[in-house]
């Protein structure tokens, strides 16, 4: 059951990390505005790629503690150069900006999560093969 549930976790986690990365690949355009700093375009595929990169890391369970913590540290960047401005702007810039604040705070805070119980199973598999 425990195998059966990290299955399903990872996979739950892990598709809309695809679904981002894909967005941002194909929309770099739309979202490089949103970027505050120079590269804006540069910028946005790096970011898909990284989200790409890390839903591969999670799914064949190869780097996942890295690639999580990774994960976590780019969401928080986005919470805060991003997400946080765009909120606080209030009016229009608030109702769309605040949504994605408290999605990436949450996404943010379990890849953190799920990074320490990565790295413990990683460190309980050296020891133990």
């Amino acid at each position: 059951m425990k195998a059966l549930m990290d299955t399903i976790s990872r996979i739950l986690f892990a598709m809309p990390l695809v679904v981002f990365g894909l967005f941002h690949l194909t929309k770099a355009g739309m979202l490089a505005g949103a970027v505050p700093i120079p590269g804006g375009v540069f910028w946005v595929y790096l970011t898909g790629l990284a989200f790409l990169a890390a839903s591969v890391a999670i799914l064949i369970k190869k780097y996942t503690s890295l690639a999580t913590l990774l994960l976590g540290i780019m969401l928080l960047a986005f919470v805060l150069l991003v997400q946080l401005p765009g909120t606080l702007k209030g009016g229009d810039s608030a109702m769309m900006h605040f949504p994605n604040l408290l999605k990436d705070t949450a996404l943010a805070g379990a890849a953190f999560f799920m990074s320490g119980i990565f790295k413990k199973e990683e460190e309980e598999k050296t020891v133990s093969g």
